[in-house]
């Protein structure tokens, strides 16, 4: 089928009546269910946006003809790596960044899977054909993804053979003729349950060893897989009044625990199975990495760009544009935004193909801008939060200012420098969403660990990094001062 319409994407979550859990009941209807319908209505507007724009989300499918998206496109020139992009930033524009897990994410990774199944082979020749096929079937009908990598916060100072509860991170309990059982609990899935399938992976910030075999899988199946459920957590989304809550009301994705009951994934759903080190080249190997990686930067300049607009909108609303310390505060953002468009820049122009046949961004440049986004971006929003100052604290309702007794008063009291004093809280209420609300401090703690733990992400980084060449340098000076010692 072609590339589905929003429509069609809450009518697949209807019909397939996940297992989702919030504040301790199960949910009858995610589409209606105030913690999730308003990021369902901003994930069908993405869908939307592929019949809107069809020139720059659609191309034709290379099995079917159909129109498919170009978010699962197989990229075989550096002009079809940036046209890609380009519909990924269509989506970007709309969510504002706002979105971590928003489809183009996963679709990234599932398109990696087809060019590159031959990997999977490694396993078992059978995993091969899964990944091939599964790639083929996401794209031709525009299935949406949610994701789980880790495994619980036991004991983080032991693996998971050794827990006290080994039993308790998902793991294979038994194999019969249709499939394997698989058992425990995984996290953390964003947009649990209000999505079409999940696709468990396994993180690779830590690697695994033996031991870690009877928990290291790759799997895709469908949300609605008896034995599975979704615990999600508090919503922060705290009603519909975009003025009160501008972001919220529209972007909160939602996380959730994954609870696997001794779950069937059918054998041809299976992609790793019992083996720690195909997982721990999975995401490498194939260059998926490489291609999710593309598309978070895409995510991570949209996101700035927009936080950009919210300082120097806030800026201007109170007159302190003039400062030369606001001036130097705006101009971190500035730099940052231009710094990530630069990596963007050399990613895709310094592309080759592969291995496998796919037009594969600068990994190096990619690399350097995943591992600085997190350290620079609590910054941008500590930025914000000091511009607004207590701003940010007083910021009326929206029912306030239609109060007859009191609105009069806001609307004097909250006035800006060019602004009556509603728009000028609609701008504030804006910031506070975006930073201090439990959306936006959500928001900061999400980008901080968008890859996993940014220590262990450097370090990594550090490891990798080619140091031999400035050594050299330094050596090669110190040699050519021909410097005689003195013997004393």
């Amino acid at each position: 089928m072609p590339a589905k319409t929003g429509q069609q994407y809450i009518g697949r979550l209807k019909q397939a009546n996940n297992n989702v859990y919030i504040h301790g009941e199960r949910v009858d209807d995610v589409t209606k269910h105030p913690a999730f319908k308003n990021a369902i209505q901003s994930m069908a507007k993405l869908y939307d946006i592929q019949y809107e724009k069809p020139e720059k989300m659609l191309y034709t499918s290379p099995t079917t003809g159909d129109k498919v998206g170009k978010t699962f496109m197989v990229p075989t020139t550096i002009d079809e790596l940036i046209e890609r992009r380009e519909a990924i930033m269509e989506w970007q524009s709309f969510t504002k960044g706002l979105m971590g897990r928003s489809p183009d994410y996963l679709n990234a990774d599932v398109m990696a899977m087809g060019p590159a199944s031959e990997f999977y082979a490694e396993g078992d020749p059978a995993f091969a054909e899964n990944a091939r096929n599964y790639a083929t079937f996401a794209r031709e009908n525009d299935i949406s993804l949610t994701h789980t990598l880790i495994h619980p916060q036991v004991n983080r100072a032991k693996i998971q053979a050794d827990q006290k509860d080994a039993n308790v991170a998902l793991h294979v309990v038994e194999k019969n003729d249709q499939g394997v059982i698989v058992d425990g609990i995984r996290l953390l899935a964003t947009q649990g349950g209000i999505t079409d399938e999940i696709l468990v992976f396994p993180s690779t910030v830590k690697k695994s060893g033996e031991l870690d075999d009877p928990y290291s899988l790759a799997f895709a199946i469908p949300n609605n897989t008896p034995g599975l459920k979704y615990l999600s957590r508090e919503s922060f989304e705290y009603g519909e009044n975009r003025y009160d809550h501008p972001l919220s009301s529209r972007f909160e994705e939602g996380d959730t625990i994954v609870a696997f009951d001794h779950v069937l994934v059918p054998w041809d759903r299976i992609f790793v199975l019992e083996n720690s080190s195909i997982c721990n080249r999975a995401f490498a190997e194939t260059n998926a990495v490489v291609h999710m990686t593309h598309q978070v930067i895409t995510k991570d300049i949209a996101k700035t760009e927009f936080l950009l607009g919210v300082v120097l909108t806030l800026m201007d609303s109170i007159g302190i544009d003039g400062f030369q310390h606001v001036k130097d505060k705006g101009t971190e953002i500035m730099l940052t935004l231009e710094t990530m468009k630069s990596h963007l820049f050399r990613a895709e122009h310094n592309a080759k193909l592969d291995k496998w046949g796919m037009m594969t961004p600068d990994f190096q440049a990619l690399d350097a801008a995943r591992n600085w986004f997190p350290r620079i971006y609590p910054r941008m929003a500590e930025i914000l939060r000091i511009l607004g100052a207590s701003g940010m604290m007083g910021i009326p309702t929206h029912a306030d200012f239609n109060n007859k007794e009191i609105g009069p008063i806001l609307h004097r009291a909250m006035q800006g420098k060019n602004v009556e004093g509603y728009e000028r809280v609609q701008i504030f209420r804006l910031a506070w969403d975006l930073t201090m609300s439990a959306f936006g401090s959500r928001q900061t703690h999400y980008e901080y660990y968008f890859f996993g733990d940014p220590i262990k992400m450097g370090m990594a980084y550090f490891d990798k990094y080619e140091k031999e060449v400035y050594k050299s340098q330094v050596r090669d000076f110190l040699s050519s001062q021909q410097i005689q010692q003195v013997n004393i």
